[in-house]
């Protein structure tokens, strides 16, 4: 019996590691949550669904202010890169001017994966003055902006010839300093988070080289992902401009938005800091609640998988740029961060027992936090579903995705500037640039 157990053990750590990697795994363990504090069972939070419409239709207004027309795009990176109306996707086009198809999707990866690692909140004091266009941004816009102007300039590749790329040499050789410089950190323009955002950054330089299935060998960069994607290889070798090979790439062009999640969440999950590991494979956004005892290791744990599936959503432009299509887009879920979260809070449809959780701020890993975030994924599917009754609208013709950009998270940062100066979230969260 003894000499079988380390195997079992083995096979039960490999089994509860690749469920919580999957977005079933978000739901099923967000909405045992859910369940309790529907029963008024757990210590911090409760629902008042008679509130769900109330939320709807003011996101409802939200939508059709931001986009009359209902023509709404991905919630994703992309949409961070043209705010101030600039169009710096297209600045970026001119310069990928030449390269094939394949070697821009590469290059796109490459930013986008940089550029939502980076994408942490910044904190309510840090702006980014953009010296091209005299306009000055913060949150998200800025650091995209930042990271965007960054990237072209070249801070994250080892090549100067090659300046418009990621690669693991030139992550890992990244200081503080030249972050600092490219976010335009100081004393009066404070950055939360910054060391954490560095290492974040090193880190995929060291994952990079740790999956050349993933990301290729010699020296890898993140946008050899999309050969593994559309091809079951990561080695970056170009080879769309040859007849047999271009068959079988466009012979089967679907892709599901799970499969993209599944492989950033392997190539990507040592890169998340002092997380909880199982058999040493660092899980990433993955956390513990005491409320959910079970028969197996991963019953615990609660996954959320944020910064990856925000990464996933950024993941799918590039390919549908190709020609493929994405299929099973709400298998993932939405975004359990503060802008989401802060929606259900301030129009009532979570509500906090204990009023002195809005006076202190909260660790990532504590009860508060990972109840608020579970029950914010429950509710965004709710949400969703509400908003599509109202509008008409299929899961097909208006899927989560969707509904994020159009949408909950605008519609969570503006009560936020209506309610709180700064437009600051209900709940404080200690970020060490790393989580949200």
């Amino acid at each position: 019996m003894d000499n079988h157990q380390p195997a079992a053990i083995a096979e039960s750590e490999q089994r509860a590691i690749a469920y919580l990697r999957t977005p079933a795994a978000i739901r099923k363990q967000c909405d045992r949550l859910f369940t309790l504090t529907c029963a008024d069972q757990l210590p911090h939070f409760r629902c008042n669904l008679t509130k769900l419409d109330q939320v709807a239709d003011y996101v409802i207004q939200v939508i059709k202010d931001e986009y009359p027309d209902l023509n709404i795009p991905f919630h994703s990176r992309w949409r961070h890169f043209e705010v101030g109306n600039e169009s710096r996707l297209g600045e970026l086009e001119q310069k990928l001017a030449g390269l094939t198809p394949l070697e821009k999707a590469r290059t796109k990866y490459d930013l986008a994966i940089v550029s939502v690692l980076l994408d942490a909140g910044a904190g309510a004091a840090w702006e980014y003055h953009e010296q091209e266009t005299e306009q000055v941004f913060s949150r998200s816009e800025g650091l995209a902006v930042a990271s965007f102007h960054m990237f072209c300039q070249g801070a994250f590749s080892s090549h100067l010839e090659q300046p418009l790329q990621a690669d693991a040499q030139g992550l890992q050789n990244l200081t503080v300093d030249q972050l600092a410089e490219g976010f335009q950190v100081s004393q009066r323009n404070p950055l939360v988070g910054l060391e954490g955002r560095l290492q974040l950054l090193q880190r995929l330089g060291e994952s990079l080289q740790a999956f050349p299935h993933l990301f290729g060998t010699g020296n890898p960069r993140p946008g050899n992902l999309v050969h593994y994607l559309l091809e079951g290889r990561g080695d970056g070798e170009t080879r769309e401009e040859l007849p047999n090979n271009q068959q079988q790439i466009t012979n089967n062009k679907q892709l599901s938005a799970s499969n993209v999640l599944t492989a950033i969440l392997e190539g990507l999950g040592n890169i998340w800091p002092g997380r909880v590991a199982i058999a040493d494979v660092n899980l990433g956004d993955v956390w513990f609640h005491p409320a959910l005892p079970g028969d197996h290791l991963e019953d615990q744990y609660v996954p959320f998988h944020k910064l990856s599936q925000w990464l996933t959503y950024s993941l799918l432009e590039p390919l549908q740029e190709l020609g493929w299509e994405i299929t099973g887009l709400d298998e993932l879920t939405g975004l359990p961060e503060y802008r989401n979260g802060g929606l259900c809070l301030d129009l009532g449809l979570l509500e906090v027992k204990d009023t002195a959780i809005l006076d202190q701020p909260h660790l990532p890993g504590s009860e508060v936090i990972v109840e608020w975030r579970a029950l914010t994924v429950c509710l965004l599917d709710r949400i969703a579903d509400a908003i599509r009754q109202q509008l008409h609208l299929s899961t097909a013709e208006l899927p989560l995705v969707k509904v994020l950009q159009g949408g909950t998270w605008t519609a969570g940062r503006k009560i936020a500037k209506n309610l709180r100066v700064g437009g600051v979230p209900p709940i404080q969260i200690e970020s060490d640039g790393t989580v949200f």
